[in-house]
């Protein structure tokens, strides 16, 4: 996942503005850190991304985006 594609996604599930706040705010309990803090440090947009989705009880067949299967592992 890019940068853009979580920025995306973001905007999609929670709203540009709302958005935003979480990834500014929220700290991920997976991560020790906000969204914004573990991407600056180097953490891949997936990983923060599914983090966000895990901390905030997004249902598990949005976490891919809306009627993407999820990827085979």
């Amino acid at each position: 996942m890019r940068l853009s594609e979580f920025r995306q996604a973001l905007k999609d599930e929670f709203g540009e503005s709302y958005g935003h706040v979480l990834t500014r705010d929220l700290v991920l309990t997976s991560l020790g850190n906000t969204a914004d803090q573990a991407l600056a440090g180097g953490v891949p947009a997936r990983d923060v991304w599914l983090a966000l989705c895990a901390e905030t009880d997004v249902p598990k067949s949005r976490w891919f985006g809306a009627g993407v299967p999820a990827p085979r592992p």
